[in-house]
């Protein structure tokens, strides 16, 4: 039998990522088998098993070029160099921020190669990689370079998602609902989820204005360019139907796991969706040639090193990543 190798990243090294990594594996909740392969550094799990009082045996790796790694260990450390030497707990630092980013960089490499099936990442921080110089404003942003389609999803069994636009001021996600952008998403997003499962979706379009817009009297963006997007798109064949208005589209998906949710911005969606699945939900990246989730939370810096975060959106994305990776499917 092949197992799937899934990378792991252990995020930034001041939040709750390499905690949230830790109990996940070493918790009571059984894990899928797999070939699980950690992207991080020596010194941080070290501390981190300190901390948490933890003798979890974490084996190293010194590479992943190897065609197949062949029995046990299923829980291994790739070593990436980095500049941390001290971890600064609780704060942004640009120790971190470096660390966090070469951590990514290394397993994103390893998957686009094709020598890791899956890719977990824990939390970093937007503003330790600012602060490091990175020009990216987190994993998807980096991940657009590469795929400029990749979609940004959350998913969970009470509610799933899709994003239009994410990391971007709301006057310029405002900006970008044009009816040709939105048709383009609405297509790529179809086939996207198709490629990770077979089932048959519905996707709801969420409006922009209140009361999607009351026939234009509290805003024309639906009906100039939202609703003609839609029905271009069902034209093709897709189903999806909208705009329904922002205050009760999750209603209408709740616990409907053949709906899919499409948010025009990042808040619009995440309000609702950290509200209905903190602990359970997952975020999910969408077309790209290899499976990466991450916990839907941040790095939480306020409860970092405190030993009270919850593992549980670790342990639902290592779940997913394993049922998604091709050798699982």
């Amino acid at each position: 039998m092949t197992l799937p190798k899934i990378g792991i990243t252990l995020g930034d090294p001041g939040g709750i990522g390499p905690e949230v990594i830790l109990k996940a594996f070493s918790g009571e909740t059984s894990l899928p088998k797999a070939y699980y392969i950690l992207f991080g550094s020596s010194f941080v799990i070290e501390e981190e098993k300190r901390t948490l009082g933890l003798k979890l045996d974490i084996q190293p790796l010194d590479r992943l070029d190897k065609k197949e790694i062949c029995g046990p260990p299923y829980l291994s450390l790739l070593e990436i160099d980095s500049p941390i030497k001290d971890i600064t707990k609780g704060a942004p630092s640009k120790e971190n921020g470096l660390a966090s980013f070469l951590f990514f960089e290394a397993a994103f490499e390893e998957a686009r190669k094709g020598r890791i099936q899956a890719l977990v990442t824990a939390p970093i921080s937007k503003k330790s990689w600012n602060l490091a110089g990175i020009k990216w404003h987190g994993h998807t942003d980096f991940l657009g370079q590469f795929y400029p389609q990749a979609i940004m999803a959350f998913w969970s069994e009470k509610i799933k998602l899709a994003l239009f636009s994410h990391h971007i001021s709301l006057r310029a996600a405002l900006e970008k609902i044009k009816k040709q952008e939105l048709l383009k998403f609405f297509l790529f997003l179809e086939q996207a989820v198709k490629k990770i499962n077979s089932g048959k979706f519905e996707f709801l379009v969420a409006g922009l204005n209140p009361h999607a817009g009351e026939e234009g009297l509290l805003g024309c963006e639906e009906g100039e360019e939202i609703i003609p997007a839609i029905k271009e798109a069902q034209k093709k064949g897709m189903k999806i139907s909208g705009p329904f208005p922002p205050d009760i589209i999750f209603r209408n998906a709740l616990n409907q796991p053949e709906k899919i949710v499409i948010s025009l911005y990042h808040d619009q969606g995440l309000i609702a969706f950290k509200l209905l699945a903190f602990e359970n939900g997952v975020n999910l990246t969408l077309g790209l040639p290899f499976v990466r989730i991450s916990p839907d939370h941040g790095t939480a810096f306020d409860i970092a090193g405190k030993k009270i975060a919850n593992p549980q959106s670790m342990i639902e994305a290592i779940k997913l990543a394993h049922e998604l990776s091709p050798f699982s499917l």
